[in-house]
């Protein structure tokens, strides 16, 4: 039942992405709305997993701790579970990687000014299908913090100077912080950043202004935060984080977006 009912959640998500007309800003949003939709419809569905998950956990091992003849069926049940929680987390992070927040095609000369700043940058990648800058937060600030490191700025600053070339001008930028799971225990950290969402958030506005002391028009600027909600990996058990996870992306989209 599992496996139909994700199959069907991929139609759902071809579907939306077959949609035509997409031209407008107006219509991009649209789509945007409808593919968060499926993804979050698959995060209510991972989070029921993981409930059922630590339920048949205690249970197995209470019936290995008796000798219980159950247990090797509570060991399937557990297999097919987890088995199920890999294939939400891969759909959910495709469908992340696919959610539209510009979907225009940037200019040839654009594209290659953004994939010769990422060979010269190793806290940085592009993805020149998406039209999206990475910058790696382990390198962009310091653990906790949301001031950009002084060995980061200047890699900040290329960037704005590159998407305030003529070639970018028609552009916006989206700012978007991340964090992995990893809780905040330092009380003067936690004091500035309550939760990953704040931490999150305050990176992106951080970007922001090295971004607009580089003259870029605050109006071609927004910021976004996502705390630990839209993972690109798996993090560690025990809320340990994963690296990857801890980025701030800048996504050049179309004006108004």
């Amino acid at each position: 039942m599992r496996t139909v009912k994700i199959s069907a959640i991929c139609v759902m998500c071809a579907s939306v992405l077959l949609i035509t007309g997409c031209n407008g800003t107006q219509d991009l949003r649209i789509q945007n709305e409808r593919q968060q939709a499926l993804i979050d419809q698959l995060q209510s569905e991972l989070a029921a997993n993981s409930l059922e998950l630590g339920k048949v956990k205690r249970q197995l091992a209470a019936a290995q701790q008796a000798g219980n003849i159950d247990a090797e069926t509570l060991q399937q049940k557990l297999a097919a579970l987890e088995a199920d929680r890999a294939k939400l987390l891969e759909q959910i992070a495709e469908m992340q990687q696919k959610l539209l927040f510009g979907g225009a095609a940037l200019p040839v000369e654009l594209t290659t000014l953004l994939e010769d700043f990422a060979k010269d940058n190793d806290m940085v990648t592009y993805d020149a299908s998406r039209g999206i800058v990475k910058f790696k937060s382990d390198l962009l600030f310091e653990r906790g913090s949301d001031k950009v490191a002084s060995s980061a700025v200047a890699a900040v600053k290329a960037l704005s100077a590159i998407l305030n070339s003529e070639q970018a001008r028609k552009f916006d930028v989206i700012i978007a912080g991340h964090t992995d799971d990893m809780r905040i225990a330092r009380a003067d950290t936690k004091a500035k950043h309550p939760t990953n969402w704040h931490l999150s958030v305050h990176r992106a506005i951080s970007v922001k202004d090295v971004m607009e002391s580089s003259n870029m028009e605050p109006k071609r600027m927004s910021v976004r935060g996502f705390g630990e909600y839209r993972p690109i990996a798996e993090n560690l058990p025990g809320k340990k984080g994963n690296p990857q996870n801890r980025r701030v992306e800048i996504f050049i989209v179309p004006k108004g977006m």
